[in-house]
């Protein structure tokens, strides 16, 4: 088992804010494990008739419980009208902590009537992160997790396991996407997903999607929507500042976990040239760990020169972090480009060789080399 600490403490965290959490995130990525890691809290099986039973009269059931209790409602979305459990419970029993969870974001499944706004608190569950690889159970090989990727079961196994990714994209679709979504083009829908886990951290070009997929435009632009509420795809916006020459309009599209990118590009090793891409991956998940989703972007401009990630801390204030295996080997033109258009900021190169941050610099600016935790949120 993989403890989690960093999610446990960041749900206690929340609860100072709200009673309800809402706990999201894909499929096996270790939700309900992660909830029964809370020390004495009242588990919920959505899943199982009884506790359908058990919630049929919320203010009943709340009533019974003992004040300041930990409440788990694991898969709420299996109840006839969860939103209305949680409502009751945040209006009316906000001296009890609750946690659901889910496999997408609240607000959008079709059983939800109300989103909570305001009532609750909402942690998306990310894959393992590189950084929980270090400490928590001694897993220091950097292939492994790119290769593996970051569900537990798939990063735990003694070698990669193509039917579990098989698998997996299938109760992807039936259990969250046709159950939640109602989208009934299995093969369209799958043949997109696969599409973009091998186009994984490329520019969005939704005319090649389409023709691709045979799907039309607009299906292809429905069908990532409904990716990017069940969590599967991440669609990171261009930064731009009104500049001419900037890039302002084409999302990268990042899948969630990099075990699946390997799984459908047929990769069985890493090689030196797949570390790269990879490792991007992985960065982007340590930054969505500590900043919002919205002051996380890119940068690039029409001749191609890039910025691996650019995130907005204060006003006319940017930092920088690009992403090297080896910080040695970065190429300072790009981000000295960016900072002729938008000075403030720090400027970092986030590494797995770094152990403790160190100042180096690289043409005509100063980078903080470092991992993710050690960049200020």
């Amino acid at each position: 088992m993989i403890k989690r600490s960093l999610w446990l403490d960041r749900i206690k965290q929340a609860w100072v804010r709200r009673s309800i959490v809402w706990l999201s995130g894909v499929r096996r990525v270790g939700k309900t494990t992660l909830t029964r890691m809370l020390p004495d809290a009242v588990y919920m099986n959505c899943d199982l008739p009884s506790t359908l039973r058990a919630l049929e009269d919320p203010e009943l059931y709340f009533d019974s419980q003992a004040k300041g209790s930990v409440q788990i409602f694991d898969e709420v979305h299996h109840l006839d009208d969860p939103s209305r459990l949680l409502k009751i419970a945040a209006d009316e029993y906000p001296h009890l902590k609750v946690l659901a969870t889910g496999s997408s974001t609240l607000a959008a499944t079709r059983k939800f009537r109300d989103s909570l706004t305001g009532r609750k608190q909402a942690i998306h569950l990310c894959p393992v992160l590189w950084e929980e690889c270090a400490e928590p159970f001694g897993l220091h090989d950097l292939d492994r997790r790119l290769l593996h990727g970051g569900l537990p079961e798939p990063l735990l196994a003694a070698r990669k396991d193509p039917p579990f990714f098989n698998e997996w994209i299938d109760s992807f679709y039936a259990r969250d996407i046709l159950e939640l979504f109602g989208i009934r083009n299995r093969q369209g829908f799958l043949s997109l997903f696969r599409l973009l886990l091998r186009q994984s951290s490329g520019q969005l070009d939704y005319s090649q999607l389409a023709n691709l997929s045979e799907l039309s435009r607009a299906t292809v632009k429905a069908h990532i929507e409904a990716m990017q509420v069940a969590h599967a795809v991440h669609l990171l916006r261009p930064f731009h500042g009104g500049g001419k020459r900037e890039i302002v309009s084409r999302p990268k599209c990042y899948a969630f976990d990099t075990g699946f990118v390997t799984f459908e590009k047929g990769w069985d090793t890493i090689r030196d040239d797949d570390r790269g891409l990879l490792w991007e991956h992985l960065v982007l998940d340590g930054l969505r760990f500590r900043f919002a989703d919205e002051d996380i972007f890119y940068w690039q401009d029409k001749s191609h020169r890039e910025v691996d990630f650019v995130i907005r801390s204060g006003r006319d204030r940017v930092d920088v972090v690009e992403c090297k295996i080896n910080p040695d080997k970065l190429d300072a033109k790009p981000v000295e480009v960016f900072r002729s258009l938008y000075p403030k900021g720090e400027n970092y190169i986030v590494s797995p060789a770094v152990k403790k941050p160190y100042k180096v610099r690289r043409g005509n600016l100063v980078f903080t080399a470092c991992t993710t935790r050690d960049i200020p949120s």
